[in-house]
């Protein structure tokens, strides 16, 4: 079972996967997407993947797909040998050579760049945040509703 994005019907292997899509393409694109999650789901970029992800099933349609999709088994571990860009200059490392620009009319803009940059600060603190946890002692697989981040306030784009 999945979700069909209700926007654009594309098959999500569960809610978080529809969260994420929905936002994403929301903050990429805009459109329907984005006015969708405004019509639907208040303040929506302020929420984090597990919030939204309680929010956007409400108004979605649980589909049985014909496929298994990959990432939608219990086991969350890497079966891949590569260290997702730790180490070394950051930013680098994290994305094959020439995946993050692109040369001639499909470029980045300056803008994209910072965006980029920014986001892949944050998954990075994420990340540390949760190898921290377990650290720890605390065995829980970060769908508990916390935020990594911990910042509820307010969107520093515009």
């Amino acid at each position: 079972m999945g979700y069909a994005c209700p926007v654009c019907d594309d098959p999500q292997a569960d809610a978080r996967h529809l969260a994420n899509h929905l936002a994403f393409t929301a903050m990429t694109s805009g459109g329907d997407h984005e006015s969708w999650l405004d019509d639907h789901v208040e303040n929506w970029g302020q929420l984090g993947e597990n919030e939204l992800a309680e929010e956007v099933t409400a108004h979605a349609e649980e589909t049985e797909f014909p496929q298994v999709f990959e990432e939608s088994g219990v086991d969350s571990g890497h079966d891949h040998d590569h260290d997702h860009g730790r180490g070394g200059v950051p930013g680098e490392g994290d994305l094959p050579p020439g995946t993050d620009s692109h040369r001639g009319q499909r470029s980045m803009s300056d803008e994209d760049r910072e965006v980029l940059a920014e986001a892949r600060d944050l998954t990075r603190e994420m990340l540390d945040n949760e190898s921290e946890d377990g650290e720890s002692g605390d065995e829980g697989d970060g769908t508990d509703g916390q935020r990594a981040d911990g910042d509820a306030t307010g969107d520093e784009t515009e």
